[in-house]
């Protein structure tokens, strides 16, 4: 099993599009990216300890590549806004790949120099790539949470729409 972590908003539907990929075995929502050790959801919400809301994805190599991964982040989220998703506004919801290899890390950057010469977004792509550090698990009530809660449907984009 490998893992990637993405950051893409908020994480309830980026973790309920992550688990409907074939071959992900398990995402959970948390925590990447800041400055402080085991951080909460209040602290992160403040926009003060510089974590992003980020889901870590485990997957089967044999199943599904970390490209595939990548094209289903960026089909998914709007990466030209920093620091926002739809109404949620703050660090915390910036667009980020959070890369576990040199490999991952390459794979994240030609995709967005690709989506970027193909004109695929009208505005410049602000996606952070940067190496994962400590993926910290969010509490266990956002685990899930559209599962345990109802919320909405999501559906992964087909890859190349937007």
């Amino acid at each position: 099993m490998e893992k990637a972590t993405f950051a893409a908003g908020c994480f309830w539907g980026v973790e309920a599009f992550y688990r409907q990929v074939p071959g992900v075995v398990d995402a959970a929502c948390g925590y990447e990216g800041g400055h402080i050790g085991e951080p909460t959801y209040e602290e992160v919400c403040t926009d003060r300890t510089g974590h992003a809301e980020a889901v870590e994805v485990v997957y089967d190599p044999t199943k599904t590549d970390y490209a595939h991964l990548v094209d289903v982040f960026f089909a998914n989220h709007n990466p030209t806004t920093p620091n926002r998703q739809g109404p949620d506004e703050g660090t915390q919801y910036r667009s980020a790949i959070f890369f576990h290899s040199s490999e991952q890390e390459r794979i994240a950057r030609e995709k967005i120099a690709a989506l970027t010469a193909a004109g695929r977004f009208k505005r410049p792509i602000v996606t952070e790539v940067a190496p994962a550090s400590h993926f910290w698990r969010a509490e266990e009530y956002h685990q899930r949470y559209f599962e345990k809660n109802g919320g909405p449907n999501c559906h992964i984009a087909p890859v190349g729409e937007e």
